[in-house]
């Protein structure tokens, strides 16, 4: 299985992060699968990063093989939704991009892709139209979103990611985050929520 993430899909994150251009087509990158946690296991902070930051993201299961999928179609590939944290090695991140390197190791290292229960959506189109999203941290509400703002819906997504790459049953689909990330320490308890049923729930250690 592979997993899938886009960067820089919502305007609100792009300029907290001083991102001022938007981008022309998707932004796409990838997690390997080690970096998958779920079935609310533990998140232990690495001792290689001093700032593990969250981004909040609905991620999209994949249900069907494919290769360029036409837009119209692409309701059909993916049947259930839930959401996910794209845990971020901040610090790793900008020594990368400062020096002009790919920064693979700052989203990429173990366990750094949380994912919740998985929540079916309808067999018709649209599906995916207006999802609401949060994370609470020790029950305090740090970040929101909604299908609706990302710049690229999850059917040009996945139109778009299968010129290049077959989409397999099981692949993941990080959508991007809003604004709002911020940074994860020892004893946080996260809570993700699809609108008001909580399919995220795990500790850092």
């Amino acid at each position: 299985m592979k997993i899938i993430a886009v960067g820089w899909n919502y305007r609100g994150h792009n300029a907290e992060m001083n991102q001022k251009e938007t981008p022309q087509n998707p932004i796409i990158f990838f997690k390997p699968e080690t970096a998958l946690l779920k079935d609310g296991k533990p998140f232990f902070l690495p001792q290689f990063s001093d700032r593990i930051e969250y981004e909040t993201e609905l991620v999209f299961h994949i249900s069907r093989l494919g290769k360029n999928i036409a837009g119209k179609f692409a309701h059909r590939y993916y049947d259930s939704v839930t959401v996910g944290i794209d845990l971020t090695a901040r610090d790793k991140q900008a020594e990368a991009r400062a020096n002009g390197n790919p920064w693979d190791i700052a989203k990429g290292f173990d366990n750094s892709a949380p994912i919740g229960k998985f929540i079916p959506l309808p067999e018709q189109t649209p599906k995916a139209d207006n999802i609401n999203f949060s994370l609470f941290i020790n029950g305090v509400k740090v970040q929101q979103g909604n299908s609706q703002d990302m710049i690229f819906h999850i059917d040009e997504l996945i139109a778009y990611i299968s010129q290049f790459y077959t989409l397999k049953i099981g692949d993941l689909i990080f959508t991007g985050t809003p604004a709002g990330v911020g940074p994860v320490k020892i004893g946080d308890h996260l809570e993700g929520y699809l609108e008001e049923t909580k399919v995220l729930d795990f500790f850092v250690k």
